[in-house]
């Protein structure tokens, strides 16, 4: 069954297999230390893997905006959009991809795979999230990092003409932009999006089907475990902030 289920989430962790599996397991008599168990007895623990790729060129003559994030409560989808690009190639054959999140349900609303970091390919991300976006009468802030992609020109006229406000992280601290990160790390961590050396056009196939699969079928933790598409459907449920946290070696679940 966990097999199965990693078939289209390779590196999901064992709290959320065992949620998703809890109908069968309760039928096979298996609680969750026991699933543990057999978990690590068959090497299918996940341990975390990290690395960073600077994809940020905030060294321009462009104007960055300040932080509109630090005073203000998420309670609603929709409210605040965030944007990064990662980094998901090989050194000889880079490929990036831009995201758009909604912060309030963990949604990815717009992604666009490209070779390069042009601001065209952001862009297409947050063209792609406005057609994802239902109420436009509500008001929406757009969070992103001071890279050159979302300070130029072009970028800050859509935001404009769209009426979104425009907020801006104010240092290098990731943490300024948790939300982003952290659904960077699962793309590459529990997807493994960038494991393949294949051609742009396969990635982009990849890259769509582990978004789908985040969007409906991966249970969030952040989310009371319901998946990012279940959590923007509505908006009564406490958002959770992702705190900084000592990061050790130990197994993820």
């Amino acid at each position: 069954m966990v097999i199965e289920l990693r078939k289209k989430m390779p590196r999901v962790g064992g709290r959320k297999l065992y949620y998703l599996l809890q109908a069968q397991l309760k039928e096979l008599s298996i609680g969750r230390d026991k699933f543990f168990a057999i978990l690590k007895a068959n090497h299918l623990l996940i341990k975390p893997k990290r690395s960073y790729h600077v994809t940020t060129n905030s060294m321009h003559r462009f104007k960055k905006h300040s932080n509109l994030l630090l005073n203000i409560s998420i309670e609603r989808p929709n409210q605040v959009w965030v944007a990064d690009i990662t980094y998901i190639g090989r050194r000889e054959n880079p490929v990036y991809l831009s995201l758009i999140t909604d912060a309030y349900s963990k949604k990815i609303m717009g992604y666009h795979v490209a070779d390069n970091l042009n601001t065209e390919s952001s862009i297409m991300a947050l063209k792609m999230a406005f057609k994802e976006r239902k109420n436009n009468n509500e008001s929406l802030i757009h969070h992103s990092d001071r890279g050159i992609q979302y300070c130029a020109g072009p970028y800050q006229e859509i935001l404009q003409k769209n009426k979104i406000l425009c907020s801006m992280t104010q240092n290098s601290d990731p943490y300024e932009n948790a939300v982003a990160e952290r659904i960077n790390g699962i793309l590459k961590q529990e997807f493994m999006i960038d494991k393949f050396e294949q051609k742009l056009e396969t990635i982009k196939i990849l890259v769509k089907q582990a978004v789908e699969s985040y969007n409906e079928i991966r249970p969030h933790l952040s989310n009371h475990l319901l998946t990012p598409n279940q959590m923007h459907m509505q908006n009564k449920i406490k958002f959770k902030t992702y705190k900084k946290t000592v990061v050790t070696h130990a197994t993820t679940v």
